[in-house]
């Protein structure tokens, strides 16, 4: 009879042993399936998002990606918020973030806000000029003038044209050439406050987060709809028409129609900055 028990007693472990066993099996697949669902959505985000200079102003997906793919979003969903510092800005903060695509170190902290300046973008096409609206976007204009003179523009390549409605940009600014570099930090957004993208306007990429503008940036070549999540910084006083050529001549379509690296390269040979 003892024997007996004892048998019993042992095909119970055994049997509670093995279901115990299936149940941690299952839980580690399903544990799987969500890892694997989750870096799908990352790697789709990535591929999406990241292409737009930081992700941030994204074309299909609010090109918002986990690193700097900053890119233009009609329709932005994680968006940064207006600025509510008073500009012209006495003080700029500037954080790390992010591996520099060209190690130039960080601005200054005091900018110049009383100047004026005026920025010449020469490219393989010609030159672009832009009046810099350092009274409205003075952190942004203060970045943009210390990366021009440390020459982190020089010789990179616009790698992003949007010829579809709502977005006509050309995005440029990545010393990279993949929308995903940047200087290797960040700072707040600004200029916000009724935001428009009318053509001639030059304004930042960003990640969709807050404060994630870093050195991509886009130029706007025909009048675009977004939202207003993109610090405008800049108007084209001349050379628009290059832009807008290279657009005629279309994209690879490399992220979708109209959407990719345009069909006639554009290399940023130099940026100069002239006060004015």
């Amino acid at each position: 009879m003892t024997g007996k028990k004892e048998r019993q007693r042992k095909l119970a472990r055994e049997r509670m042993l093995r279901q115990q066993a299936r149940r941690v099996k299952r839980a580690h697949r399903a544990r799987q399936i969500t890892i694997v669902g989750v870096v799908c959505l990352v790697v789709v985000g990535l591929g999406v998002g990241g292409f737009f200079a930081f992700a941030g102003f994204g074309g299909k997906a609010a090109a918002v990606s986990a690193t700097s793919s900053a890119t233009p979003s009609a329709s932005a969903s994680a968006s940064a918020s207006p600025s509510t510092q008073a500009e012209p800005a006495t003080t700029c903060s500037y954080a790390a973030g992010g591996t520099a695509s060209r190690n130039v170190g960080t601005p200054p902290t005091k900018p110049d806000y009383k100047a004026g300046y005026q920025a010449t973008i020469r490219t393989n096409r010609g030159d672009v000029v832009i009046n810099l609206l350092n009274s409205k976007a003075t952190c942004t204009v203060n970045s943009f003038v210390y990366l021009a003179a440390r020459k982190y523009f020089n010789n990179t390549r616009c790698h992003r044209l949007t010829t579809v409605s709502p977005l006509y940009v050309l995005q440029c600014g990545d010393p990279a050439g993949t929308g995903r570099g940047g200087p290797g930090y960040t700072f707040a957004s600004e200029n916000l406050a009724g935001a428009t993208y009318t053509r001639g306007t030059i304004a930042m990429a960003n990640t969709g987060a807050p404060d994630s503008n870093g050195s991509q940036f886009f130029i706007v070549y025909k009048n675009s709809t977004l939202a207003a999540n993109y610090t405008p910084f800049g108007e084209v006083v001349k050379g628009l028409g290059i832009i807008q050529n290279v657009a005629r001549a279309g994209s690879n379509n490399a992220n979708g129609s109209g959407d990719g690296h345009p069909k006639e390269k554009v290399v940023i040979e130099s940026v100069t900055i002239k006060k004015t």
